[in-house]
């Protein structure tokens, strides 16, 4: 499967005949009417900063990642692709080429104000709260547990939904309250399969996928809905099955090499961030792409 990666990064995207409603950290939302516009751009944040160069081709390689895991999704719920969506984007975006492969068109949806988290492994913040609480936020977890180690059960874990700063975690019975008793059973159960799908998938592919976030939106119906991206590097922590090893950070195909570099800087962690040098993108770029070769087969 082969796909056209620039040789320059693409920061921002201007010039097309829809409006811009919305622009993120990666991804630019345009008004097509009853439809939405998505183009991932090769952005990338860390810390909550975006960096002042990007990495060319991450926003086609998270976009293909992307729809390549929907298909899957959808056997499990809808998702918010719309019908025929390869052909609509060619024919949306004849006279931009350049962004088909980079660009999704999805229905509009209202996306709940919460992050759908599920946790396979005791990593990252998990890891964190354990070993101050000896608990995976608000979970009982077994004593003498250690960093990367596979947890019991995959567990839920949401989050807020910040407009700005941090997601704080919640508890399941915090999110019920704010989706209401029968959304958030759905949502629950949606994620944790979902979850399993992807790790079962991943395994096959040599990869763990130790953790994942997902996003839901419902229609006027409240029909609900997989949106955003799903299961890409961006939105989940994938570790190299080979290299895998309890009691340490793994290796991972995501953005950890972008942290890493930055946390050898004298570096507040605020705005503006400083410029990556080429052996971080050169870098990023790879695992980026090895990622997705392994899911998806030849690149």
């Amino acid at each position: 499967m082969k796909f056209n990666l620039p040789k320059e990064p693409l920061m921002t995207i201007d010039d097309l005949p829809f409006k811009k409603i919305s622009k993120g950290k990666v991804r630019e939302n345009f008004d097509l009417g009853d439809e939405l516009l998505i183009i991932a751009s090769d952005r990338i944040s860390a810390f909550d900063v975006i960096m002042p160069n990007g990495i060319p081709g991450k926003g086609v390689l998270l976009t293909q990642i992307s729809l390549w895991w929907f298909e899957q999704a959808a056997k499990i719920m809808p998702t918010h692709l719309v019908e025929n969506h390869d052909a609509r984007v060619r024919e949306t975006l004849k006279d931009y080429p350049h962004l088909v492969e980079r660009s999704m068109i999805v229905k509009k949806l209202n996306p709940m104000p919460i992050e759908a988290i599920v946790r396979g492994y005791l990593a990252g913040s998990g890891w964190g709260e354990y070993k101050k609480t000896g608990r995976l936020f608000e979970f009982e977890l077994p004593a003498g547990m250690k960093e990367s180690q596979k947890l019991p059960e995959p567990l839920f874990t949401p989050t807020t939904k910040a407009a700005e700063g941090h997601d704080m975690p919640i508890t399941n019975e915090e999110c019920a309250e704010i989706l209401g008793e029968g959304l958030f059973n759905t949502i629950k159960e949606a994620s944790l399969k979902l979850y399993d799908m992807g790790a079962k998938k991943a395994a096959a592919s040599g990869i763990i996928l130790a953790d994942t976030k997902f996003e839901f939106g419902t229609d006027a119906d409240g029909k609900v809905y997989l949106i955003d991206e799903v299961l890409t590097p961006d939105s989940s922590r994938y570790w190299p099955a080979d290299l895998y090893k309890v009691g340490q950070s793994q290796p991972s195909y995501d953005k950890q090499y972008v942290r890493d570099w930055l946390e050898t800087l004298d570096w507040n962690k605020q705005a503006p961030g400083p410029m990556l040098p080429d052996e971080v993108v050169n870098n990023t770029i790879k695992v980026y792409s090895e990622a997705l070769t392994k899911l998806m087969g030849a690149f």
